[in-house]
């Protein structure tokens, strides 16, 4: 009796949202176990690598389907890892459904969203050749997706860590990208600022930083960066970070703009996770591919 094949990511929705339909909160690593006692897959199978060598084909696509469910708002993340059913999830139990996929979460407006965000191809889709797309644009367009979810992911793990941790990540963000020393303030009565950057040896030169994790849904308007800009003067500078997890709204990206005596730089969460992965802080370098062409000088052909 041969063993069954690895499901395909969207096959195993369904079977995650029933795993979480009581209630409780779920480990994605025991929900992998669960899942792949519930298939009957054997040994070898656990053990398959994805097609790039470094991870666990699927553990990769059970971890793909719960982030599925996530976008479109049917489990969500209590904590870094670990899945808890929504009431709309209950909801859609409710129905009975015979099959959940990427078309079925297409109803649900945050997935929508998400997918009209990333512009981001099914991960198991078998008739990528067949799209008006040339193999080095299938590239770009899958790496471009990629990039995006990992950076979904970032701001799911930033909003599942403490305030303190977030503090502390925003100025180590800023030291990296070449801002020299700094540090978190931490204390109470700080005045609304964070933490703290000098950019020379003797501190003459600070950069001061407020920190604000919020959820991606929020808005951060210009009340808020003027109680900052407020906080600047309390402490005699003139520069400021203004770093979030959520979004600025116009009102308040034009008001720090306008300022004549006060720079402030206002980094919503698209832009934060861009730089994170941009200078290599909360990430690591899992794989890297080479793309070559024939070098036609070498050759010397015309």
């Amino acid at each position: 009796m041969n063993s069954p094949s690895i499901p395909a990511y969207h096959q195993l929705m369904l079977p995650i949202l029933q795993l979480t339909g009581d209630g409780q909160h779920h480990k994605l690593a025991d929900m992998i176990i669960t899942l792949a006692d519930y298939l009957g897959l054997d040994a070898a199978q656990r053990a398959e690598l994805s097609a790039n060598g470094t991870q666990l084909k699927f553990n990769h696509r059970v971890q793909y389907a719960a982030a599925s469910l996530r976008k479109a708002g049917l489990i969500q993340a209590i904590t870094r890892g670990t899945y808890r059913i929504t009431a709309q999830g209950l909801q859609v139990l409710g129905t009975q459904p015979l099959h959940i996929d990427r078309a079925f979460l297409m109803q649900f407006p945050m997935f929508a969203e998400s997918v009209r965000r990333e512009r981001h191809l099914d991960a198991d889709s078998t008739d990528l050749i067949e799209q008006e797309h040339t193999p080095k644009e299938l590239i770009h367009i899958l790496y471009t997706g990629i990039q995006k979810e990992l950076a979904d992911d970032l701001i799911d793990t930033i909003l599942g860590a403490s305030p303190a941790f977030f503090e502390k990540l925003v100025v180590d963000l800023l030291v990296t990208m070449g801002y020299g020393r700094g540090g978190r303030l931490g204390r109470s009565g700080d005045g609304g600022v964070d933490g703290v950057v000098q950019e020379d040896k003797l501190g003459l030169d600070v950069v001061y930083v407020q920190a604000k994790r919020y959820q991606r849904t929020q808005t951060i308007g210009r009340p808020a960066v003027q109680g900052f800009i407020g906080s600047l003067i309390g402490q005699g500078a003139q520069r400021g970070v203004m770093i979030t997890t959520s979004r600025f709204s116009k009102e308040a990206i034009d008001y720090a703009r306008s300022m004549q005596n006060h720079k402030v730089i206002l980094i919503d969460g698209a832009r934060l996770t861009a730089l994170m992965l941009e200078h290599g802080v909360g990430v690591s370098l899992e794989a890297a591919y080479l793309l070559y062409k024939i070098d036609r000088d070498y050759f010397e052909i015309d």
